[in-house]
């Protein structure tokens, strides 16, 4: 089957709940405790879309598979360029193509809006192999690690920086 890329809208956000949760509870790629709820999702979402951003979306034989976004890397504006993107793929739909589509859907997307470059934050999970193998099958290389930068579920826990060109990149000025 293949996969239908589409952007997110309000009516997605009990599925994207549905799959955020777990990832906050038992994960470790969510730097968040508690898992946020559906009015919670939907005031992040709008912040997404109100800044300029794209979120995604993911079906898989007309069953949502997973979603994905680009938000601000930073606040300062010197990094305006700059995003961080962020993908979720329900468990149940994993290793089926959807995180693949989505995130050179999310590229492309970001590439468009005139944005530079693209950062990926991955959490030290069971998840982290899949996530390193998906953004360097699009282009990402690793650019550094924050060793012990969060605490969850009582041990310390990494975060490694993964960032690709978007677009002209460094090679011209926006």
């Amino acid at each position: 089957m293949s996969v239908t890329i589409r952007p997110a809208t309000p009516a997605d956000l009990p599925h994207i709940v549905r799959i955020y949760a777990p990832a906050v509870l038992t994960g470790s790629s969510s730097f968040e405790t508690e898992p946020p709820d559906e009015m919670e999702m939907a005031r992040r979402m709008k912040y997404v879309l109100e800044g300029g951003y794209p979120y995604l979306a993911a079906e898989i034989g007309g069953r949502f598979a997973g979603y994905a976004y680009a938000s601000v890397y930073r606040t300062r504006p010197a990094y305006r360029f700059s995003v961080e993107d962020s993908i979720y793929i329900d468990p149940d739909m994993q290793r089926r193509g959807a995180g693949h589509a989505l995130l050179k859907a999310l590229i492309g997307e970001c590439e468009q809006r005139g944005f530079r470059q693209m950062l990926a934050v991955i959490g030290d999970s069971p998840n982290q192999a899949a996530s390193v193998g998906l953004h360097e099958a699009c282009g990402f290389g690793v650019v550094g690690q924050l060793p012990g930068i969060g605490y969850k579920f009582g041990r310390w826990v990494d975060t490694l920086l993964m960032q690709r060109e978007l677009g002209e990149g460094m090679r011209s000025n926006p």
